[in-house]
């Protein structure tokens, strides 16, 4: 088996710190992603928590932050119930270009962790990255 990873590269018009900000802080994450019960720390779980319809609340995805780099590199190990528990893992990437940012997303390990049923699961996280990061540039806009 090969490792497939998912790299999205995306672009801002903002300052890295400014990007930095709605990657690592509650609020800010809430607008464009599912909100965390804290900010992200370094060496700090995290779970990612949805609100449906009815207002129940749910753990969506969750996992540690590995590393942080501010505001350049931020590494996440990462899953979602389809995993059953194993873990993947997401690096943030921030770099200046022009007058904004751009940010490289690399998500590895769904092959691995998700073994027969990793193609469809790949499908769906990829979809889903393009749907957040349209959401994050409504959100800094």
């Amino acid at each position: 088996m090969t490792t497939s990873t998912i790299t999205k590269t995306v672009f801002f018009n903002a300052t890295r710190e400014t990007v930095w900000s709605f990657l690592t802080e509650r609020d800010k994450i809430g607008l464009w992603f599912h909100p965390p019960k804290e900010d992200l720390a370094e060496g700090e779980d995290y779970e990612l928590i949805l609100t449906r319809d009815n207002g129940e609340k749910a753990k969506v995805c969750w996992g540690s932050v590995l590393e942080m780099h501010r505001p350049e590199k931020m590494v996440w190990s990462f899953t979602v119930n389809p995993l059953n528990g194993s873990l993947t893992t997401v690096t943030w990437m921030l770099e200046e270009v022009l007058c904004g940012t751009r940010l490289t997303l690399k998500h590895e390990g769904v092959e691995a962790a998700a073994g027969e049923t990793a193609m469809d699961l790949i499908l769906s996280l990829d979809a889903g990255w393009d749907e957040h990061f349209q959401s994050l540039r409504k959100a800094l806009s």
